[in-house]
């Protein structure tokens, strides 16, 4: 191609926006040929492979004391033995039991106990009737004949002296026993100490 040829094929090519020819360009400047080639984008600098850290395993949270299954609850004693307070309370209120027990009563005469004993007899009696219905295990008279059947409960009926064999066994009631049928204990009060079985009583 000649150079008038070329020329008039690079003014059109610049005009439609193409590339020259390759044979073009020998002919112009080395400056023109480097801002006329595409730019080459630099390489950007490989950076030093990071090395990847492991976590810690995270610990499972544990759970607040709401989220915690309430552990089973304990047999409180504290309501039985405050029952059992009450009471003594109750018969040392109307009977005078625990006086009357704690007492020695060698240097008194059957007389004075005697005496002594019905007050107690009377006071007490009044609380077990309040708080207690009785029946008799066995009923019966004392003293009279008896039998013990076959598969009896030992915590019913209690053999005295020598059993021999199987039952059911012949035998003398000597006490026909007793079971609660019913039982009523005062409600107990709150903030009451029941340590104390009876106040002390001071005259002023």
């Amino acid at each position: 191609m000649s150079r008038i040829g070329l020329a008039f094929s690079s003014f059109f090519r610049l005009l439609f926006g193409k590339r020259l020819a390759p044979e073009a360009a020998k002919f112009l400047p080395e400056d023109a040929i480097k801002a006329l080639l595409p730019a080459v984008p630099e390489k950007a600098p490989e950076k030093p492979a990071e090395k990847k850290v492991e976590k810690p395993a995270e610990k499972k949270a544990e759970p607040s004391p709401a989220e915690k299954p309430a552990a089973p609850k304990k047999p409180d004693g504290s309501a039985q033995r405050d029952g059992a307070l009450a009471l003594l309370a109750l018969l040392q209120r109307e009977g005078r039991l625990v006086d009357f027990l704690r007492e020695p009563l060698d240097s008194y005469g059957d007389a004075d106990i005697g005496a002594a004993a019905r007050d107690v007899h009377r006071g007490c009696k009044k609380v077990l009737e309040q708080c207690f219905t009785l029946e008799a295990v066995m009923p019966g008279e004392e003293d009279t004949k008896v039998s013990v059947p076959r598969g009896f409960d030992p915590g019913e009926v209690r053999l005295i002296g020598e059993a021999r064999g199987e039952p059911p066994f012949a035998g003398t009631l000597r006490h026909h026993g007793w079971r609660a049928t019913k039982t009523q204990l005062p409600a107990l009060a709150d903030g009451v100490d029941r340590a104390i079985v009876a106040p002390a009583e001071v005259e002023v």
